[in-house]
């Protein structure tokens, strides 16, 4: 997987991206000064007010992010050094949807449940593994974790139906 060079299968390239980067980061920077002006970011009598330290991040956040985009919109358009090839983003997308699918689960299954169907889908989707083998690691790996959390470290994660079903 080598990383810019010309592709004849090519996404976005690697201007596009760092345009898009720089715009958002300097957009969170922004946020960032002006949530630290409305705290505070000045010099009081007992030192420096909550927002001194994250004005001055946001700011180098800012400029860094307006010079990488100052070079990248300056840069010929007509270089197409692929971001990412269309295999690559198909290899990408087989982990992200899931895992977002996963994230949307737990609010409404719990973290446990939701676990259980994101371990066997991997186990049989991508590691095409026998149902014999996902069926005891997709639920006892939860179960452990639920022992862990739960039982022995007392910290609460998201639950659904099937927990409070049983009292938890």
């Amino acid at each position: 997987m080598e990383h810019g060079t010309q592709n004849s299968d090519p996404v976005v390239s690697n201007r596009t991206m760092e345009i898009v980067v720089a715009g958002l980061f300097a957009l969170v920077a922004i946020v960032v000064m002006a949530d630290s002006v409305r705290v505070g970011n000045g010099w009081g009598s007992d030192g420096p007010k909550a927002g001194y330290f994250p004005f001055y991040v946001g700011l180098i956040m800012l400029v860094s992010s307006l010079a990488t985009l100052a070079v990248n919109l300056r840069r010929h358009s007509g270089e197409r050094t692929a971001f990412v090839e269309k295999h690559q983003l198909a290899l990408v997308l087989q982990v992200l949807v899931p895992s977002a699918v996963f994230v949307v689960l737990t609010a409404f299954l719990g973290i446990y449940l939701s676990a259980v169907l994101f371990i066997a889908f991997f186990m049989h989707w991508v590691g095409k593994y026998p149902l014999k083998t996902i069926l005891p690691v997709s639920i006892l790996v939860p179960a452990g974790l639920f022992v862990m959390f739960e039982i022995w470290f007392l910290v609460p994660l998201p639950k659904g139906p099937v927990e409070t079903m049983f009292g938890f």
